[in-house]
């Protein structure tokens, strides 16, 4: 397949697996996880899937899509996809694996922010939640995607490696004019 057509349909699979389509991929196993945990650490817990809470005694988590962290796994996508010349074997490795780092890292986080609210109180679980969440998500993302370069060693870098070809492809095509 010509190189053209392979960039249109790796930005086009950016915009088909959104941030949306991601949220409903991994909101079951992202409020599963934590409450298999919690409830195997032994905390008096009860999921409702309806409304998207975990209670926890007299506490209710409510899941909003933020938890399940979409964006993080539409950015580690949007790496991959715009990293020239891989194939499509490695492409779906590097985001399952990547997806499952993501996945773990995040029911940690549920999990450590559930146990805080529960022996801590709300002030302590907003400061760590607000940490987690601001400072901590997009770091996460990066350390994950340098994992997967160290891992799979990719030659290209995203969206660097297109320009340059394209821009060379462009000056040859203007050479081949005069």
């Amino acid at each position: 397949m010509k190189y053209e057509y392979k960039l249109f349909l790796r930005v086009l699979f950016i915009f088909l697996f959104n941030a949306k389509i991601m949220y409903y991929l991994f909101f079951i196993p992202t409020i599963i996880f934590p409450y298999l945990i919690l409830k195997i650490i032994g905390f008096n817990i009860m999921l409702d899937f309806s409304n998207s809470n975990l209670y926890l005694d007299n506490i209710i988590l409510n899941f909003i899509s933020a938890c399940v962290a979409s964006t993080a796994y539409h950015l580690l996508l949007i790496l991959i996809l715009l990293t020239k010349d891989l194939n499509i074997k490695k492409i779906v490795s590097m985001f399952l694996l990547g997806s499952l780092m993501i996945l773990a890292i995040n029911i940690i986080r549920v999990v450590v922010l559930s146990y805080t609210f529960i022996n801590y109180g709300y002030e302590a679980f907003n400061s760590l939640h607000l940490l987690l969440w601001r400072g901590a998500a997009s770091v996460i993302v990066f350390l994950i995607w340098i994992i997967l370069i160290k891992i799979y060693k990719p030659k290209a870098i995203p969206v660097i490696s297109d320009l340059i070809y394209l821009y060379n492809l462009v000056k040859k095509k203007k050479r081949a004019r005069k």
